[in-house]
């Protein structure tokens, strides 16, 4: 059977087979150099392969993300079209392909059968993306009476959604047509910006913002300034035409953004295009452009290349809506979006257009609804809105002040937040899934919706008055969580645009208001504090997304929060602390839970490629039956691979002695140990020349936490043995604590390390028992892990196997995942950040150390619960130990930045 979930992103084990392929590579004697070769020129071919050996390993770990992305739209609710499944497919392909032309480049002419497995699996993915054109492709414009989620690729991901809203439910929506997807590719053509734009674009970089800016502004202005072809503005202004007729005159609309990606799969884009209010007819032209153009806004594109989605991707639809001159106006989130555990219905509100809600631009009122059948209200927090976005009598919106006592007054009543809540329970319904909702109440005080999308909740504490935890004094208190999760960095404050340019990668935003653009250099922010704004924001969706904490209304910010002093900001607790609060960044933990599997068309297509992409049929490396002519799908070729590329990059040690020509000894306090060090690539401050290398030398984080567990308690030497037969077997290897023997034994095997700067792999022996220890550990936490195995012993098996149980059980009480099998013991601890690895080094390093032997007592309980205590008081002590100082160059700026932002 195919294995469909738990797609690593680490591709499993990063280095899953060393353990098997060391235990014969470095058994036994080494003969005499039987190579011609110079040292210098293996070295120099063993780097070349582990330069092709770490780029497949980067092309194994994409692909196995983009084929989890596409887990996640088949097992969601977002809309998604064709184009989200060609891409996806295609990058996947991509990969795959690097993989295995790298492999062919490690092993040369061994693997290229794998081509054309290659071949015959992405030809069987070309099949199922073969189909008729979908609906509407090829027209230019479409009514909203007549889209839907079958037409996303048509109209965009707004407007499928409104059409959905219109045909199923019968809520009110304004009325109006999308210009499609097909309009926009005839502007694009027709004015030859197609190849222009891709030039450009080719020189973009989300993190060089000054070049940023340049090619926006260069951008926009060639799409302002085209013509609308022909065919495309009849088009409009006959749809407009029909949209006006039954009102019997003009009438004004909004023109927003309906880009093809735009709320689908996991990209929200939110905030990131423009929209037009309030435009008379005889401007849609113009209008249109312009949203358009907002395609290439510097916090589009930024949004864009952080994500690693292609610009060919995004194709700009527009949906044309009659405007709602609306008295009231916001945003329903049909659940809590910061605490998956709250279903309440929150709806956030202010006097006039919705867009100072969602703008984050002024104090929202806030109404609390319950699910009871009837809904019933069960909060109401009503704010000081000091300002109110409104129509003007010909064209455009303008922001006011909110006159008097009006500001502190309710922007609707009871009765109205009741029929929103019931609103979008029917919404939910509709969608499966919690359902963010933007809503305008007309002067008449009817309510209109103006746009639907599946909510994004992430787990929190809910919210309150005050914030929940304390720790010390505070800088400032108060104000929303937008984002929950906790961060640190230098404050920097953000009062106008070009202060962006500036802004230090890992710093805090501090603001007055939280506009959307600000979304420009969202990846370089550690966390967001603002003055106004609030979780109904487009900036506060987009930090939820890329899990940036943000605390927003936090009045008087920018003048309690000094610039470029560090600070911690608690965005759950609603608080900021002076300094770095390592105990609140290190708990901040952002988790989702997975929505059930539906079925639609575009789900139907994406599973019948996904059965070409995600099974794996190849698990086994141990029998025949794992051979590149079995690779099936993707997932088969990219598992080959990996796991080939291993085998062949230590088989290239076996075949020319490599271990003997270039792995260095370890020298500790000017003793000779038996260990010896293989510098994988930057696992060393320095070229080490000479036999001995020193522990100061060696610049690789796990070696060092290891080694702090190794020497954190002396060992008393072997356990006291009543077996006279076994005792005199033992006798000469067991009696001596240190890890070098006075002569030569079969128990003083030589104890290898494989090194670089975030990764260890050892193979020891130490006295009768064999061990493997395999930990990553970098800036990524879901790719970090500690493997552990132990086996073997001098005792018979029952004994052996009791001590495997033994320390499995020990390491079970440390937080491992172990297994039991015969006389070894398998341990795992994965997906922690830096300091929780560090600390299962730590322990594996003691324990080392501390098991030697213990085979022999196994039959006796007492002292086995004696030795247990006494390792589990060791071990509490041990962890709270200072961590051993390595060199500076294993710790990078992303470690750290890892280390002090959730």
């Amino acid at each position: 059977m195919p294995i469909r979930p738990g797609i690593r992103l680490c591709g499993g084990d990063v280095f899953g087979t060393i353990k098997r392929v060391l235990a014969g590579l470095f058994s036994g004697g080494e003969p005499e150099d039987a190579s011609a070769e110079s040292g210098e020129a293996i070295q120099a071919e063993f780097k070349r392969r582990y330069h092709h050996f770490k780029l497949l390993l980067t092309a194994n770990k994409k692909a196995l993300e983009i084929m989890s992305e596409m887990e996640e739209a088949l097992h969601g609710r977002r809309t998604f079209g064709m184009s989200f499944i060609r891409a996806h497919s295609t990058a996947v392909s991509v990969n795959v392909y690097k993989m295995v032309e790298h492999l062919n480049a490690i092993a040369p002419d061994t693997y290229a059968v794998l081509y054309a497995r290659l071949k015959d699996i992405q030809r069987g993915i070309g099949e199922c993306l073969q189909q008729n054109a979908p609906e509407g492709s090829e027209a230019l414009v479409v009514p909203f009476a007549k889209a839907g989620r079958h037409m996303a690729d048509a109209v965009g991901g707004k407007v499928a959604g409104l059409g959905e809203i219109v045909r199923r439910t019968g809520l009110p929506v304004p009325p109006g047509f999308a210009v499609t997807a097909r309009a926009y590719h005839r502007l694009m053509e027709e004015n030859d910006l197609v190849d222009e734009v891709n030039r450009l674009l080719q020189t973009a970089g989300p993190d060089d913002q000054a070049n940023l800016l340049i090619l926006s502004s260069r951008i926009r202005n060639a799409i302002t300034e085209a013509k609308v072809p022909d065919d495309v503005a009849r088009a409009i202004k006959g749809a407009y035409k029909e949209l006006c007729a039954p009102f019997g005159r003009e009438l004004p609309v909004s023109l927003r953004s309906s880009a093809l990606g735009e709320d689908e799969a996991g990209q929200t884009f939110a905030g990131q295009f423009s929209s037009k209010l309030n435009v008379s007819g005889e401007d849609i032209l113009t209008s249109y452009k312009e949203v358009l153009a907002s395609k290439y806004s510097p916090q589009a594109m930024t949004y864009r290349l952080s994500r690693g989605i292609p610009d060919e991707d995004v194709a700009m639809c527009v949906g044309v809506m009659a405007m709602v001159d609306a008295a009231s106006g916001g945003v329903i989130y049909s659940r809590n979006p910061l605490d998956i555990r709250d279903n309440a219905i929150h709806i956030h509100s202010a006097f006039g257009l919705p867009k100072s809600v969602v703008d984050g631009s002024v104090a929202t009122d806030e109404f609390v609804i319950s699910r009871d059948e009837p809904p019933r209200l069960v909060a109401r927090h009503i704010r000081d809105k000091d300002q109110v976005f409104v129509c003007l009598p010909g064209e455009g919106v303008c922001r006011t002040e909110t006159a008097g006592e009006r500001a502190g007054e309710p922007s609707i009543s009871d009765a109205q937040a009741l029929e929103l809540g019931r609103a979008a329970v029917a919404l939910e319904t509709m969608y499966g899934a919690p359902v963010d909702v933007e809503w305008a109440l007309d002067t008449a005080g009817k309510i209109q919706f103006l746009q639907c999308r599946e909510l994004v909740q992430l787990p929190g504490g809910g919210d309150g008055d005050a914030p929940r935890r304390v720790h010390g004094e505070t800088l400032a208190a108060g104000g929303a969580t937008a984002s929950p999760g906790v961060g640190s960095g230098p404050v920097f404050v953000v009062r106008r645009e070009a202060d962006l340019l500036r802004f230090p990668r890992g710093g805090v935003l501090v603001s007055i208001e939280a506009p959307p653009r600000y979304a420009s250099i969202i990846d370089r922010v550690a966390a967001i504090v603002t003055e106004k704004g609030g979780a109904a924001g487009h900036l506060a969706n987009v930090a939820r997304e890329f899990r940036v904490p943000a605390l927003m209304g936090l009045a008087g910010a920018t003048r309690l929060l000094v610039p470029e002093a560090v600070v911690t900001v608690d965005a759950d607790g609603r608080a900021v602390y002076p300094g770095l609060v390592r105990e609140l960044v290190e708990a901040a933990a952002v988790a989702r839970e997975p929505a059930p599997e539906r079925v639609t068309p575009m789900h139907a297509i994406l599973r019948r490629v996904m059965d070409r992409i995600t099974p794996l049929y190849l698990i086994d490396p141990n029998v025949p039956a794992f051979a590149p002519e079995n690779c099936r799908t993707l997932h088969d070729v990219t598992r080959f691979c990996h796991e080939k590329s291993v085998t062949e990059m230590f088989a290239f040690g076996q075949e020319f002695h490599f271990s003997k020509r270039a792995a260095k000894q370890l020298k500790y306090k000017g003793t000779a140990m038996k260990w010896w060090f293989l510098n994988l690539d930057d696992g060393f401050t320095h070229d080490v020349t000479g036999k001995y290398v020193k522990l100061e030398e060696i610049c690789c984080i796990p070696v060092g936490a290891l080694w702090d567990g190794i020497v954190a308690v002396p060992w008393e030497g072997p356990p006291p043995v009543d077996g006279r037969g076994l005792l005199s077997i033992i006798a000469q290897a067991s009696t001596n604590p240190q890890l070098e023997t006075a002569t030569h034994s079969s128990f003083a095997e030589r104890n290898y390390f494989m090194i670089s700067s975030n990764y260890m792999c050892l193979s020891s022996r130490f006295g009768f028992h064999f061990c493997t220890v395999e930990a990553l550990v970098g800036e990524r936490p879901q790719e970090n892990y500690v493997s552990f195995q132990f086996k073997g012993g001098a005792a018979e098996y029952s004994r052996r196997r009791r001590r495997a149980e033994f320390v499995a059980e020990i390491l079970e009480v440390r937080g491992f995942a172990v297994e039991v099998n015969e006389d070894a013991s398998f341990a795992r601890l994965g997906g922690g950040a830096v300091p929780e690895m560090l600390t299962a080094l730590m322990v594996v390093g003691y324990m080392l150390m501390h098991t030697r032997q213990l085979d022999m007592i196994m039959h006796n309980e007492p002292l086995v619960q004696s030795y247990k205590r006494k390792i589990l008081a060791d071990l509490e002590t041990v962890v709270g130990l200072p961590g051993h100082v390595m060199p500076a160059c294993q710790i990078s700026e992303a470690d750290a930045e890892a280390q002090t932002s959730v």
